[in-house]
Order: structure tokens, then C-alpha cells, then sequence
């Protein structure tokens, strides 16, 4: 690994397509879930939407995880 790749997996974010799959949802549902509940296009977030941030979520950290071992590592 070198800085590039580093700092690839540092920068790297969940987007709106990830979430959407891990929720079986559109992406459309997710955007919409995410607009201010007074907007007229603003949906309910989709059922089980906590699990599926949850395992997104452990995803990441595992990844920093290993990112963090090799920097220690050097």
C-alpha cells in the first residue's frame, strides 16, 4: 500500500448507491428519506434502515482498522 491507496481508503465515503443496496430500496428513496420532513418530496426512511447503517457502519470501521494496522506497521 502507498500513500495514494492510503489515503484512497481514508477518503473513501458510503454513497448514496451503497446505502441504497444494503436497504433494497431506490436511490431515489434514500435522497428522499434524507430531505427535511417539511419538504414535499420527503419520504419515511425505509424499514430497517438501522441494521443496514449498522452493518455499513462495522463495515468501515473494520476497514480503518486494517488501514491503521498498516500505517503501524510501517
Amino acid at each position: 500500500m502507498d500513500f495514494k491507496e492510503a489515503t484512497d481508503g481514508l477518503f473513501d465515503r458510503i454513497s448514496h448507491e451503497e446505502l441504497a443496496d444494503a436497504l433494497g430500496v431506490s436511490v431515489a428513496s434514500v435522497r428522499q428519506a434524507r430531505l427535511n420532513r417539511n419538504a414535499n418530496a420527503y419520504r419515511e426512511p425505509p424499514p430497517g434502515w438501522e441494521r443496514a447503517i449498522l452493518r455499513l457502519l462495522e463495515q468501515r470501521i473494520n476497514r480503518y482498522r486494517k488501514l491503521a494496522e498498516w500505517i503501524k506497521r510501517g
